[in-house]
């Protein structure tokens, strides 16, 4: 009887250390499991975003439309093309018989390229009229004027024109990232006079009127050489506007002030841009 007792009492325990154990087990198996790397180890550094670089720039291909539409932002060069640049229109339905075009023209006098940032993401104010972002609308084709009529004379020795061309390369990265179905432009205005620039609202020497003649000259070549080296298409106006001699051409400047483009400017200026996209093939007819 005692030994019954006694091997009932170690099967009971047997059955105790068990349970025990697998309780144990059990803890182990939900409790989370801390891995600590081998000794000398180096953890890999998280990937750094690759900057968006859409250069050299491939255009899309705008497809078959009755109606497209273009927006153009500038300085005064633009504005003078007038509120919704009709010869500019006028010109391209003589190209295009079959299609009709919008312009939105977003061409502020005495503005620099510093603005250009806020014209694409904000509503902006010009003689009294509000005008949307442009980046909040729909278009086909953007033309960006060089602003260079506007330098940065505010900033030292070459960092003007650095700036410019830093604050340019943002906003053409920026259009082709928030718009990659328009295409993008680059077009440069008329050239300026050297002997003759802003007669009659400055009063300059003719070495001032040289220099800032000059001045802007250089700017309007840093921004081909920009849009040659990116390969964004460049509707050169300021080369047109020149005579053989390489000098401006006077018939294309008003001479009220000798700066803003004359009746003949205006028209060299639209057809220009019309010649441009018709033979480079930017709206299928």
């Amino acid at each position: 009887m005692e030994v019954l007792k006694k091997n009932i009492l170690i099967e009971l325990l047997s059955i105790s250390i068990l349970f025990f154990i697998f309780i144990i087990f059990l803890s182990g198996a939900q409790k989370p499991q801390t891995v600590y790397p081998a000794q000398g180890f180096i953890p890999a550094p998280s990937p750094t975003p690759t900057p968006f670089n859409p250069f050299p720039y491939n255009p899309p291909k705008i497809p078959y439309s009755r109606a497209y539409r273009i927006m153009l932002v500038g300085d005064s060069i633009i504005a003078s093309l007038g509120p919704n640049a009709q010869l500019l229109r006028q010109h391209l339905i003589e190209l295009y018989p079959e299609h009709e075009f919008v312009n939105y023209n977003y061409g502020f006098g005495a503005t620099s390229i510093e603005t250009l940032p806020e014209r694409l993401s904000q509503e902006t104010t010009y003689k009294e009229q509000k005008f949307q972002s442009i980046l909040s609308q729909g278009f086909d084709l953007i033309i960006i004027e060089t602003f260079a009529y506007n330098p940065l004379p505010q900033y030292s020795d070459g960092e003007g024109l650095a700036k410019h061309i830093s604050t340019l390369d943002e906003s053409i990265k920026q259009i082709i990232l928030k718009k990659p179905e328009a295409v993008v432009t680059i077009m440069t205005p008329i050239a300026p006079s050297k002997t003759l620039f802003a007669k009659g609202v400055y009063d300059l020497t003719p070495i001032e009127r040289a220099e800032w003649a000059e001045e802007r000259i250089v700017y309007i070549n840093k921004v081909i050489e920009y849009a040659r080296e990116k390969q964004i298409p460049l509707i050169n106006v300021y080369e047109k506007s020149l005579t053989p001699q390489g000098e401006a051409d006077l018939k294309y400047i008003n001479p009220d002030d000798y700066i803003h483009p004359s009746a003949a400017g205006v028209d060299l200026i639209s057809r220009t841009i019309a010649d441009f996209i018709f033979s480079k093939k930017i709206f299928p007819e």
